[in-house]
C-alpha cells in the first residue's frame, strides 16, 4: 500500500440516524474511486461495512466499520456507523478516532433523532461537521425546506457548499462557481454567502476583498474555510444520490480539499493525570519523528483473530516489530501484526502515521478508551472521555443448562469489552445477573449473538428496577465490636455521622478523628466497613448514596484492636446512624424521547402521564412526524416498546437515557421495605 504524509490524511466518520443511506454512501464512495469492482447493497447484505451476519439479517448497521482509500493525492480513513439510537455507543465512539464529522441526512425524512444527537456530540468534540443530505433522487421531495429546517435548528451557520441541479440528476458546486443552473437557490446567492463567510475569518483577506471586490481564489480560501470548520463558524451542506452517484465527484472533492488534515483538525483533548480527574492538558503533535502516541476508540473479540484494538495514531510512528504500552502499564508488548481495516478485511501494513487508523491484535492488557504509547514519558496520559448515554434497558438472564455460567460471565465480558454502551451487573440480594443496554432492539442483538455464534441458551426475565436509597436528615451512629474468644480478641469502637448530599452527589468518607483514637492503619478498614453498609442497604436491600460519612471519634485497644473489628464497627455505626436518618427509596428517572407520526402524539403524551411521567417539549421533524421530550419512571416502561408499536401502528421509535433520581411513591416505598430480608454479614 503507498504511503502518505500525515497532511494528506482525512479522517471522517459517517454519522447520522438509522435509514440515512451511510453504508450505501460509504459503497458509492468505495466504488467512485474505485476501491471496489462492483457495488454492494444492503438489501442483498453483500456491501463492504455491514459484513456481519447479524447485520445482513436486520437490513441495517449494528457495530461501526472502518475503510480507507486514495483519491485526488490524499488518503481518507472512513468510519461507517450505526445510526440507530439503540447502537448509538459505536458511533459515538467514532468521534474519538476522526477530524470530520460527516452527517447523513435522509431528504425523504429529514432531521432525526441520531441527527441532532450527532451534530451535538461532533460539536462537543470540537470537530469539524459537514451535513451530507443523501437519496436526493427520491420523489416528493422539499429540498429547500429541509435546508430551512436544518439552518434553524443547528444555525445559519450551515450554509450550501453545493445545490443539486438538473431535476436532481446532478450537483453544482458554489464556492468555485459563482453561475450555474440548480433546482432551487441561486448558484451565484449562495457563492456570495459563502466567500462572505469566509472572508471574514481573515482580517487581512477581508480588507482587501473589501477594498478591490473581487472574489479570492480557492488557494487563498483554504486557510479560513479549515478556520471555519474548526471554530464551528461553517457547516457545509452537501447534496448527493448513493443511489444514482449524483454529488459524489462534489463530495470527494470537498473531502480531499476542504476537510482538515490531522495538523489542521482541532487538538484531541488529552491531559496528563489520573483517569477521572481535569489534570494537566497535553498536546500531541501530529509529527512522525515523535514519541508515539495512539488511543483505543473500538475493541472487538474476534472469534480468530482474539481482541483486536483499532485506534488512531495521534503523534508519532508506529512500526511493525516495535514495542508498546498499554496506559498506564509498566510490562510493554510487541506488535506483531500491524493492519488496516478494509470492511471485515485486516489488511497488513508496516507502519502507520499520525493521523492513521489502524489496528493490532491479541493483546490482552488493552481496553477500550485506553492510550498505547512507547516511552514512559507518556505514561498517565488520557484522553477525555467521550460521553455516552446511560445504559438503562435491562434484562435478567439465566443459563438454561447447568454448568454454563462461568461460560455465560466470560462472554458477557467480551461483549462488554466491545460496547460502551452495554453493561452486566450482578445483584448480591437477588442473585439476578443483568444485562442493561440502550434499548430493547439493543439487548436482543445481544441475545441473538450470543445464541448463534456462543452457544448459549439462557432465559430472560424482566430485571428488578436499580433503586436506591437514601437519607433526608442528619444523624449519628456509634458501634462497639468487642470479641473474645480465647487468647487475642477483637476491639473496634466508631462514632460517625451522616449528612445527607445533593441528588447525584455520590457518596464522600471524611476522616476527622483526632489524637490516634482510631489508628490511621485502622481508617480503612472503618470506610470498607461503612461501604458494605451502603452497598447492603438498610429499608430495601439497594444501594445507599447522596449521603457524607463522618467518622470522628472511637477507641481502639493495643492488642484486640484489629481491622475486622473496625470493619464491623464501621458497617454497623453506618447502619445505625441511616436508620435514624429517615432513609427513603430513590428510583431512577428517564429522559425519553418519542419519534411519532403527528397523529399518534396525543395518545403518546396521555400514555406517558398514566404512567406518571410527562412531556417537557416537542419538535416538528418534517413529513408529519414530531419528536416529543419527556420524562417516566423506568418502572413504569417495561412494555413500552410494545405499547408504542401498538400506538403508532409500528411506525415509532424511542430512546431512553438516565436523568435523575426521586422519591418513589409511599406505596412503593412500603411494598419493597416489607418484601426485604436483610442478610446477616458473617463478622
Amino acid at each position: 500500500m503507498d504511503r502518505y504524509a500525515t497532511e494528506a490524511i482525512r479522517s471522517i466518520a459517517l454519522v447520522g440516524h438509522g435509514g440515512a443511506g451511510k453504508t450505501t454512501l460509504a459503497e458509492a464512495l468505495l466504488h467512485a474511486v474505485g476501491a471496489i469492482a462492483a457495488r454492494g447493497a444492503v438489501e442483498k447484505g453483500n456491501t463492504v461495512c455491514d459484513f456481519d451476519a447479524q447485520e445482513k439479517s436486520a437490513g441495517h448497521s449494528l457495530n461501526s466499520a472502518l475503510v480507507n482509500f486514495a483519491w485526488e493525492d490524499v488518503h481518507l480513513h472512513l468510519i461507517d456507523t450505526p445510526g440507530y439510537p439503540d447502537f448509538s455507543g459505536p458511533a459515538l465512539a467514532a468521534l474519538a478516532g476522526v477530524d470530520t464529522a460527516l452527517v447523513v441526512v435522509n431528504a425523504q425524512t429529514g432531521i432525526e433523532l441520531a441527527t441532532e444527537r450527532m451534530m451535538r456530540a461532533a460539536a462537543a468534540r470540537n470537530l469539524a461537521r459537514m451535513i451530507v443530505i443523501n437519496k436526493i433522487d427520491a420523489d416528493n421531495l422539499d429540498l429547500p425546506g429541509l435546508v430551512a429546517e436544518l439552518r434553524e435548528r443547528f444555525g445559519r451557520q450551515c450554509m450550501l457548499l453545493d445545490l443539486p441541479a438538473h431535476d436532481r440528476h446532478d450537483v453544482v458546486e458554489v464556492l468555485e462557481h459563482d453561475s450555474g443552473d440548480a433546482d432551487f437557490d441561486s448558484v451565484q446567492q449562495a457563492h456570495r454567502a459563502l466567500i462572505d463567510q469566509l472572508v471574514e475569518e481573515d482580517e487581512d483577506l477581508l480588507a482587501r476583498y473589501l477594498e478591490e471586490g473581487a472574489d479570492p481564489n480557492a488557494g487563498e480560501l483554504h486557510a479560513p474555510f479549515e478556520k471555519a470548520l474548526r471554530e464551528g463558524h461553517l457547516v457545509p451542506i452537501l447534496f448527493v444520490s448513493a443511489k444514482t452517484g449524483a454529488g459524489l465527484p462534489q463530495l470527494l472533492h470537498a473531502l480531499a480539499a476542504l476537510a482538515p488534515n490531522p495538523a489542521e483538525g482541532n487538538p484531541p483533548p488529552f491531559y496528563r493525570g489520573e483517569p477521572g480527574t481535569a489534570g494537566e492538558p497535553f498536546s500531541a503533535v501530529p509529527q512522525p519523528d515523535r514519541h508515539v502516541l495512539a488511543h483505543v476508540f473500538k475493541m472487538v473479540a474476534d472469534p480468530y483473530m482474539g481482541n483486536v484494538a483499532i485506534f488512531r495514531v495521534h503523534q508519532g510512528t508506529l512500526r511493525r516489530d516495535s514495542q508498546l504500552f498499554a496506559g498506564d502499564g509498566r510490562k510493554p508488548f510487541r506488535i506483531g501484526h500491524l493492519y488496516q481495516l478494509q470492511g471485515k478485511d485486516y489488511v497488513e501494513v508496516d507502519e502507520l502515521l499520525p493521523g492513521d487508523l489502524g489496528a493490532i491484535a491479541k493483546v490482552e492488557d488493552i481496553v477500550f478508551d485506553c492510550v498505547l504509547h512507547d516511552s514512559h514519558d507518556e505514561d498517565h496520559i488520557h484522553l477525555k472521555p467521550l460521553e455516552f448515554p446511560q445504559p438503562m434497558q435491562g434484562l435478567a438472564v439465566e443459563t438454561r443448562r447447568k454448568g454454563d455460567e462461568q461460560r455465560l460471565f466470560d462472554t458477557l465480558n467480551k461483549l462488554v469489552l466491545e460496547d460502551p454502551c452495554f453493561e452486566i451487573e450482578r445483584h448480591p440480594t437477588t442473585h439476578e445477573t443483568v444485562i442493561r443496554g440502550l434499548g430493547e432492539m439493543h439487548l436482543r442483538y445481544k441475545l441473538e449473538r450470543l445464541a448463534s455464534q456462543y452457544k448459549l441458551e439462557l432465559d430472560t426475565r424482566p430485571p428488578q428496577i436499580p433503586y436506591r436509597e437514601t437519607v433526608t436528615a442528619p444523624a449519628e451512629g456509634h458501634h462497639r465490636h468487642k470479641k473474645q474468644s480465647g487468647g487475642a480478641g477483637q476491639f473496634g469502637e466508631v462514632y460517625l455521622r451522616l449528612e445527607p448530599l445533593a441528588r447525584g452527589a455520590g457518596f464522600e468518607f471524611v476522616d476527622q478523628v483526632k489524637g490516634g483514637v482510631i489508628p490511621g492503619v485502622f481508617i480503612p478498614s472503618v470506610e470498607k466497613g461503612v461501604r458494605q453498609a451502603l452497598a447492603d442497604g438498610v429499608i430495601a436491600g439497594f444501594p445507599v448514596t447522596d449521603l457524607r460519612v463522618i467518622v470522628y471519634d472511637g477507641k481502639s485497644h493495643p492488642v484486640d484492636g484489629k481491622d475486622v473489628a473496625f470493619f464491623s464497627a464501621g458497617r454497623k455505626a453506618a447502619l445505625a446512624a441511616i436508620r435514624a436518618a429517615h432513609p427513603i427509596v430513590l428510583e431512577p428517572i428517564v429522559a425519553i424521547e418519542v419519534a411519532t407520526p403527528e397523529s399518534a402524539m396525543g395518545d403518546i403524551a396521555g400514555d406517558l402521564s398514566s404512567r406518571r411521567g410527562h412531556v417537557t417539549g416537542t419538535q416538528p421533524r418534517g413529513y408529519g412526524n414530531v419528536a416529543l421530550s419527556g420524562e417516566v419512571p423506568l418502572a413504569e416502561i417495561a412494555d413500552y416498546a410494545s405499547r408504542l408499536k401498538s400506538l403508532t401502528g409500528g411506525k415509532g421509535s424511542y430512546s431512553i437515557d438516565l436523568a435523575r433520581y426521586a422519591a418513589v411513591p409511599p406505596q412503593t416505598q412500603k411494598k419493597l421495605s416489607d418484601s426485604f430480608r436483610p442478610q446477616e454479614v458473617e463478622e
